[in-house]
């Protein structure tokens, strides 16, 4: 039986769309093999020539410019669109969620006390603007005020990067400090971080800077090292190719997107911060981040600072809406969920390392927290890289 031809139209230039690739390989390792045809481009590449002659059964692209728009509707196979461009509106889409990056970047800020947060974006992306929507929606659900940089469209006859950094530089002197910001993808992070570092703004104390994508080696080649939300581009391309193998096989295209959650947040110095006034309570959190995994109590925490337990719970609690043993425990489960999706090891190995001296009180804790035992957490997590 003649293998299926399967056309990938992903760059190769980013760590996002690597991810993807690695996701489709995965899902091929473990179904019907491909013959699969992936050239060597950049983002936004016009399609291969040979695409045009060659047999092609079902495609994977990155829909992103009008000529490989022209090119799929001229081949009229099985396509999968992995772009947020949505130039062929009508074929299936694999995306990430946008709403959860947006929801991940505001609690990350908001739990680092920021109440004034931003938003750098760049307009001519849907991705980007679908970013900002959400962020400026749920940053106002919590009370905060949004601000909004738009570069311009990097198409327009009026871009040059040097009036952008001046631009840029004019709206970050503007903000008022401390702000926290999320940047639409970490190549825009890295240009706020080069403009806060040319005007002497302070990274993370005056702005704490959020990107979207973690590439591991732009992220730490920024100055301070780039925090970023890791979108899950395996599992991504995971389910494209799970999409592309049914519509193939005859399965009618589904009505609604895929719409993929990220996998989290990688904190690097970027944001490790605390955006409090109240010295008491930045010197308790500062106590809690570094030492909530040693088995620390609330009473090692009041001992950091000058005030009772009493005086410190009510300030905790004004601030950040949450005790200093609700703190110690969030931190503790954040760690555990790492450890469970990361790494092999056993519970008794995983509790020695997040501060509960046995195995039982961290299946209660986690249970309580998350709503289900730590096994099956690692279970469902380990199942959803499939």
């Amino acid at each position: 039986m003649r293998r299926r031809s399967v056309a990938l139209l992903i760059e190769t230039s980013n760590a996002y769309a690597r991810g993807l690739l690695e996701g489709i390989v995965s899902y091929t390792r473990t179904h019907d093999s491909w013959s699969i045809y992936l050239p060597e481009q950049e983002r936004g590449a016009r399609p291969p020539d040979w695409l045009t002659h060659s047999r092609i059964d079902g495609i994977i692209a990155r829909i992103e410019t009008d000529e490989i728009a022209a090119t799929i509707r001229e081949h009229n196979v099985p396509t999968v669109d992995v772009s947020a461009a949505r130039r062929v509106p009508d074929i299936p889409w694999v995306e990430t969620d946008d709403a959860e990056i947006a929801r991940l970047a505001v609690g990350h800020l908001l739990e680092r006390g920021f109440r004034s947060l931003a938003y750098c974006g760049e307009p001519d992306f849907n991705w980007s603007e679908w970013r900002r929507e959400h962020f400026e929606r749920i940053a106002t659900e919590h009370g905060c005020k949004c601000h909004v940089f738009q570069s311009v469209p990097r198409n327009s006859p009026d871009y040059a990067w040097q009036s952008e950094q001046k631009r840029m530089a004019a709206w970050v002197r503007r903000l008022p400090k401390p702000t926290g910001v999320l940047a639409c993808y970490d190549i825009k992070a890295q240009q706020l971080l080069d403009v806060c570092r040319g005007i002497d703004i302070a990274v993370p104390e005056k702005l704490a800077v959020l990107g979207v994508d973690d590439d591991s080696l732009l992220c730490n080649l920024c100055d301070p090292p780039l925090s970023s939300i890791a979108p899950d581009a395996h599992k991504t391309g995971y389910t494209a190719a799970s999409l592309l193998d049914q519509l193939m096989s005859g399965t009618p295209p589904p009505d609604e997107a895929f719409l993929i959650p990220p996998l989290g947040i990688e904190t690097r110095l970027s944001t490790d911060t605390l955006a409090v006034d109240d010295p008491d309570i930045a010197a308790a959190l500062h106590f809690i981040r570094e030492n909530a995994c040693s088995g620390i109590n609330v009473s090692d925490v009041v001992r950091q600072t000058s005030v009772s337990r009493r005086v410190l719970e009510s300030r905790f609690n004004k601030l950040l809406g949450r005790s200093p043993h609700a703190e110690i425990t969030r931190l503790r489960i954040d760690r555990i969920k790492r450890l469970l999706v990361e790494t092999d090891l056993p519970l008794s190995a995983i509790a020695a390392r997040t501060g509960y001296r046995h195995v039982e009180y961290l299946s209660v804790a986690f249970r309580n927290a998350v709503g289900i035992p730590p096994t099956e957490h690692r279970r469902r997590s380990a199942s959803s890289r499939k």
